[in-house]
């Protein structure tokens, strides 16, 4: 067999790029892809080797991380938020696909309807669009453009992958739906001469090899053109090849997608060329075991436990293993506590023959293709389900669902985690958020369970409480304005003026968090859900006494707690304060509360006025002040002696003989 290699194969000029600078990065940084770098599994594993991790969102960055923008670019709205983190970027977004954000940015500024054509779903369209703003619309069929409205001013651009005749039956479609058309042409020409050469080797072999990730865009193109032309088989690795493809056949083809390293193709172009040799020594060992190949599910019993691998009967002729990586969901699983020497265990033959004559197996596969039907009803129905957290990775937990799922820790539940290895092995109640079965992703989230039941709690409580009820509570959060009381499964505000009777600086001086207390419902708004709690409302209100504790005319002593333009408040008892106005200050006139009184001086003040209906009361310094003056001059005046009184007569007869006996 003739094996026929295209001239235009491989890594494109935007995917080397990327990857060399993520390279380079990771030399001198801790370096993050925001999503996987290329659609190349097998690459996206060198990296990690490499130190080069994957997180899917940004609050799993820290600030000490340099963050690779992958060459599908993204929306303006991440290189914000990685510069509010304070997170270096190195953008590797492909140079085509930063000239389409530009174009879309630019067109929707100038008013004019974007139209991105491609895959919605897509990163590289997802980034686009961000780009575009709200208004934009990702189309990727003709029929989807027969839909849209009439618009006086619209710009359409594609996807770099895009195939061109499709972006041209499109744009036809559009012309009928405005009478101003934008066309970008931004389908990259590499991309569109390296579909066109794989369209003409097609057309000349009689199978044809298209190797690359099964979730590339460009790479399931390539494999659909040449399915056009001639039989085709779409490939990630030189282990998946089949002698059966190839019976017969005199010529094949092999292409490969964008994300495809040159290391992976020289693999896959040697085992194709070495097919003839291998053919007798295949038959020979196909017949002692004729029903088994790669892709094929059997059933054995565990016979050997080691380590690193598990060893299985499946009742053929040679032994299957299982490497302890293929195992389970959990990475760090121990192979004795995910099979025993005897349970019957079903797997997938992931390789006919390894090193030692073992066929290999994997029992993840076999749990993850039984798991993906009932996690595609699970994913619909919404339903609620139970899986054991197996591992703690950065950002969250993974849970063992069939595939790996990932809970992120914004979602384990309601309220801030501060250490997530305390879930690890506990079992956890999950509702799904994404499932993406060709990615194997699987989002969960236990949190919109709890919240659901806490905001059922909530609908009961509301309708079940009433003003002036008396409730226990726990102190769940402290602000400067007051307290969160759970009281129930729904939290209720005690607001610091409604804590005590006395004036409190913050209302840590009185409470904690993890306090019980006893409270009473002041409000409850029915349409907002909010609850008013009274803390003080339960003691006896010390205005209560205040008629027979300060009468009017009665003389009081306190101290000065507040001062205002108009006045001074002087506290006479717990929560009772008294104003001394700026009038009834001295007996001069004052200019300045604070030039007669200050905050802390005690004072003496005459009760001039008692409301405690209205929680007032009048104080007077001068009045006290002139009352003591004159209780003063009142003493004074009796403490003197009694004197005689004298006439006039007995003065002047007095004045005579006096005069006389000079």
């Amino acid at each position: 067999m003739n094996v026929k290699l295209a001239e235009k194969a491989g890594f494109c000029f935007g995917v080397k790029r990327a990857l060399d600078m993520a390279e380079r990065t990771a030399e001198t940084s801790q370096a993050v892809s925001l999503g996987p770098l290329i659609h190349n599994q097998q690459v996206v594993k060198r990296l990690s080797g490499r130190g080069i991790q994957v997180v899917e969102d940004l609050e799993e960055l820290t600030s000490q991380q340099a963050l690779i923008i992958r060459s599908h670019g993204v929306a303006p709205n991440v290189y914000q938020g990685a510069e509010d983190k304070g997170i270096k970027v190195v953008d590797a977004t492909c140079p085509f696909v930063q000239k389409a954000q530009r174009l879309a940015a630019k067109s929707a500024q100038m008013g004019q309807q974007v139209i991105v054509m491609g895959d919605k779903l897509h990163p590289e369209v997802k980034g686009i669009l961000g780009w575009a703003g709200e208004q934009a619309i990702p189309i990727q069929t003709v029929e989807e453009a027969k839909e849209l409205s009439f618009y006086l001013h619209l710009a359409v651009l594609a996807q770099t992958t895009q195939l061109a005749e499709n972006f041209a039956r499109i744009v036809e479609e559009l012309k009928n739906h405005t009478d101003d058309l934008i066309v970008h042409n931004t389908i990259c020409n590499a991309t569109a001469e390296r579909q066109k050469v794989a369209r003409e080797l097609a057309g000349t072999v009689d199978v044809m090899v298209v190797v690359g990730g099964r979730d590339s865009a460009n790479t399931r193109k390539l494999a659909s053109i040449c399915a056009e032309v001639t039989k085709t088989y779409l490939i990630e690795t030189a282990e998946e090849l089949e002698e059966s493809w190839f019976k017969d056949a005199k010529n094949a083809g092999l292409t490969a997608g964008a994300s495809t390293p040159d290391w992976i193709i020289e693999e896959v172009y040697k085992k194709m060329t070495e097919m003839n040799e291998q053919e007798m020594n295949m038959e020979s060992w196909v017949d002692s075991c004729p029903e088994l190949h790669q892709g094929n599910k059997v059933t054995g019993t565990v016979v050997k436990i080691t380590r690193e691998e598990v060893f299985v009967d499946i009742g053929w002729k040679c032994e299957g293993v299982i490497p302890i990586n293929e195992l389970s969901a959990s990475r760090k699983v121990r192979p004795e506590d995910a099979v025993a020497i005897g349970d019957e265990i079903n797997a997938v033959v992931i390789r006919l023959e390894n090193e030692e004559g073992h066929t290999v197996l994997s029992k993840r596969k076999a749990d993850e293709e039984g798991a993906k039907e009932r996690l595609e009803k699970i994913a619909e129905s919404k339903e609620e389900i139970q899986a054991e957290v197996v591992e703690v990775v950065k950002g969250g937990l993974v849970v063992d669902v069939g595939l790996r799922g990932f809970v992120p820790a914004s979602q384990i539940q309601v309220g801030y985690v501060e250490d997530l290895n305390q879930f690890l092995g506990q079992t956890l109640r999950l509702r799904m958020l994404d499932f993406d079965p060709a990615k194997r992703k699987v989002v969960l989230s236990q949190k919109v369970i709890l919240e659901e039941e806490r905001a059922l709690k909530r609908t009961q409580l509301l309708e079940s409480l009433k003003d002036g009820d008396v409730v226990k509570g726990t102190v769940r959060r402290i602000a400067d304005f007051g307290a969160f009381i759970d009281i129930g499964g729904v939290d209720g505000l005690l607001h610091i003026s409604d804590m005590a009777y006395t004036r409190i600086k913050h209302p840590s001086d009185m409470l904690s968090v993890g306090d019980e207390v006893e409270v009473q419902v002041l409000k409850i708004e029915p349409q907002s859900g909010k609850i008013s709690l009274g803390l003080k409302q339960l003691k006896e209100s010390p205005w209560s006494q205040v008629g027979g504790n300060y009468p009017v005319g009665s003389i009081v002593n306190g101290k000065v707690v507040r001062i205002t333009s108009f006045g001074a408040f002087v506290t006479l008892g717990e929560g009772v304060d008294g104003l001394v106005h700026i009038s009834q200050l001295a007996d001069h006139r004052v200019n300045k509360v604070e030039d007669v009184v200050k905050v802390g001086d005690m004072v003496t003040a005459k009760v001039m006025e008692c409301k405690p209906e209205e929680k007032r009361i009048s104080l007077s310094i001068r009045e006290a002040a002139a009352d003591s003056n004159k209780a003063i001059d009142q003493e004074a005046l009796a403490s003197q002696a009694d004197i005689e009184p004298v006439t006039l007569g007995d003065a002047v007869g007095k004045d005579l003989t006096t005069a006389s006996q000079e």
